[in-house]
């Protein structure tokens, strides 16, 4: 540690007129002190006031920069040195050097600037104020051959990428035709693993929606759901599960949902319903949140229900009755309450037996299952008397309905309780059942 202590005094002495070379020795023993026990060297760091110096040595003329940065990248690495770093006033030069060419530089500007703001949404906002978005996008493209410089934008992306704030700047770049290009290329799964944690969270932006869908994003998650949909090893599985969530991310979209949709015509639509005959549970479900997605707009409702949709959705729930996965009866029933919402596709689910398929599940205990249960046959019977009065005659229907008005612990399920109740008997020209009316649930 005495060399430490002689290249500290060193550098803080001569860093305005000592030569490059000197610089380096100085820098060199640094790092190969910060190698051997950081925590311990970087509080000598601290300490000798040598940070300051760095501010002003931080410049792109400068053959030391690179090493410059890698000191304050590894400094960084420790909490209790990122205060420091800030109030040394590191930030601003370090943003100004992600405007240069050097690879290395740009490299360990990177890291640097990531180790000092990691885990720190004020920091990162100051990034994003400063403009380092459209500089590290810009930087992705031009850089996209160096498998290092690349791996430093992603992550920082994805650390940016959980601001909200963020997403407004990402959304004015082409960060979605880098990201589908860049994930095109890749092979590994680790590599794609890290391409897909930065297209979540930017996917949760209508207009970033657009751009991948555009940019040709969905192209390359169907072929993942294909290469990896017959296979048991646990990086396929994970990339299916990974690949179907963001599909279905993207139809949350109103743009791109209608655009994957093109009239019911859209080969990507078509594919999509095909998910729900797979045997995966992971694709069934994927699919039945995707039909709920499109059947957002009263317009794909009564399209897909007129073309068979609803028989495939109910084979779909015959397959989970008896133990079925819960989830996959959640999206299923999600599915079947959206497509149930035009006026026009009431009769016609209603006489392709959706109360009978759906009241199969009222035996369930989960409160998501029974909660969509309630508003899929609420939405059936509105306006529809003659099925309003059947349902009020089935007796173990106002029995759970009479149990679920007092499910204090589930307020959605009381409540979607109560409302079906009431529309029961405001729909039904009949008595309901004295149990139902007289009920306190039923105001």
């Amino acid at each position: 540690m005495d060399n430490l202590s002689d290249a500290l005094k060193k550098l803080k002495i001569t860093a305005v007129d000592s030569t490059a070379d000197s610089l380096e020795g100085c820098l060199d023993c640094l790092l190969q002190a910060l190698a051997q026990n950081n925590t311990e060297t970087s509080e000598k760091i601290q300490k000798s006031g040598i940070l300051q110096v760095f501010a002003s040595l931080l410049t792109p003329q400068s053959s030391c920069t690179a090493k410059i940065a890698n000191v304050i990248a590894e400094v960084a690495k420790n909490e209790f040195m990122r205060n420091p770093c800030v109030d040394a006033g590191l930030i601003p030069p370090l943003v100004q050097l992600l405007n240069c060419k050097d690879q290395d530089v740009l490299l360990q500007t990177g890291r640097a600037l990531g180790n000092i703001c990691y885990d720190s949404h004020t920091l990162q906002s100051q990034l994003i104020n400063m403009g380092v978005i459209p500089t590290l996008v810009k930087l992705l493209g031009i850089h996209c051959q160096n498998s290092a410089l690349t791996e430093m934008c992603l992550v920082a992306f994805g650390n940016l990428a959980e601001l909200e704030s963020s997403k407004e700047q990402f959304a004015y770049t082409n960060i979605a035709e880098e990201l589908v290009k860049l994930f095109k290329k890749q092979i590994e799964h680790d590599k794609k693993e890290m391409i897909f944690e930065v297209l979540a969270p930017l996917a949760e932006n209508d207009i970033i929606k657009l751009q991948l869908v555009e940019a040709g994003l969905v192209e390359c998650l169907l072929e993942i759901v294909q290469k990896t949909v017959d296979s048991d090893k646990e990086d396929d599985i994970a990339e299916l599960k990974t690949a179907s969530d963001l599909m279905v991310l993207l139809l949350l979209g109103d743009e791109s949902m209608q655009k994957l949709f093109e009239g019911g015509k859209g080969s990507v639509f078509q594919r999509v319903l095909l998910w729900i005959l797979s045997n995966s549970h992971q694709l069934q479900l994927a699919g039945a949140l995707a039909i709920a997605n499109f059947a957002r707009n009263d317009g794909n409702c009564i399209h897909m229900v007129d073309n068979g949709i609803v028989q495939k959705l109910m084979d779909l729930l015959d397959r989970h009755v008896e133990d079925g996965n819960v989830t996959v009866q959640h999206a299923a029933l999600s599915a079947l309450r959206n497509l149930a919402i035009p006026v026009v596709n009431k009769a016609k689910m209603l006489s392709a037996g959706v109360a009978e398929a759906v009241l199969k599940f009222l035996r369930s205990e989960m409160p998501p299952v029974q909660f969509k249960l309630l508003g899929t046959l609420r939405m059936l019977i509105d306006a529809q008397a003659e099925a309003a009065e059947q349902l009020g005659k089935n007796v173990k229907l106002v029995e759970r309905l009479v149990e679920w008005c007092e499910a204090k612990d589930h307020a959605g399920v009381m409540g979607e309780s109560n409302r079906l109740l009431s529309a029961l008997i405001r729909h039904s020209k009949s008595k309901v059942s004295d149990s139902c009316k007289n009920h306190k649930a039923v105001q």
